[in-house]
């Protein structure tokens, strides 16, 4: 035997304290959950014995009150000063700076009586399947233009786009989309987008030097551009009294 243990004999045993004495839980447990599940169900069911015999709540009505009519007459229409679609919902071509005096219309310009349909601008321009598409995904609603000679070599085409503007803002878009690589910009004053650019002469043999400006700006929905060909070079101050005339129209 191991020195320290405790020497315990048969009647040490019998008296030595040994703790508390578990409780058997099994049986009165059962009984005490079964009455609180049946005390719930019988609550749930007076509830819902009582809730049926009461008289039903009645629901406010829908109807609103009849709000009585103003009289006088209603307010004036916004002026074309104030509302600027007064403006643009009409004849887009009387938004067009006139073809000055003493010059001829050009026998090629794409417009048909001032007008020009989706088809026809987009033919009139470089890769016009691409536009023609571009066109169509930028809510494209009508266009009109103007053109004359100038002198035996030079022409100007003027022309306003239009576009709906239900999903997106197709006149700016458009009017900062054209390929002006490689030529000089100058602000246009008077428009946020307003530009006007001069580009380097192209050069073919047996051909006159090709010049040609530019001039784009957006006001509303409607898109400008001002197109300027001659064989000689193009002043800037000249693209720019045209971009500044058409814009005081818009």
């Amino acid at each position: 035997m191991p020195d320290g243990a405790p020497i315990v004999g048969p009647d040490t045993a019998s008296d030595a304290p040994s703790g508390p004495r578990p409780r058997r839980r099994g049986r009165t447990t059962l009984l005490i959950a079964t009455a609180a599940v049946l005390g719930l169900v019988a609550g749930t069911c007076t509830g819902f014995v009582i809730q049926a015999h009461r008289e039903p709540t009645r629901l406010p009505s829908l109807s609103q009150p009849v709000v009585a009519r103003a009289k006088g007459p209603g307010p004036e229409p916004l002026s074309a000063a104030q509302d600027h679609r007064v403006k643009t919902n009409g004849d887009l071509r009387k938004l067009l700076i006139p073809r000055p005096k003493g010059k001829k219309a050009l026998d090629w310009a794409p417009e048909e009586d001032g007008w020009l349909d989706l088809g026809t601008y987009a033919d009139s321009l470089t890769h016009a399947d691409r536009v023609f598409g571009d066109l169509v995904a930028a809510e494209f609603r009508r266009a009109a233009g103007v053109s004359w000679s100038e002198g035996s070599t030079g022409s100007t085409e003027v022309r306003l786009v239009q576009y709906r503007q239900e999903e997106t803002l197709g006149a700016s878009e458009r009017a900062s989309r054209w390929d002006v690589d490689g030529a000089r910009g100058y602000d246009v004053p008077g428009a946020g987008d307003g530009m006007a650019y001069l580009f380097d002469a192209e050069r073919k043999p047996g051909y006159l030097p090709f010049y040609k400006a530019l001039a784009t700006a957006s006001r509303g929905d409607i898109a400008m551009e001002i197109w300027i060909f001659d064989s000689k070079p193009i002043p800037k101050q000249k693209i720019m009294d045209l971009a500044k005339r058409q814009l005081e129209r818009l």
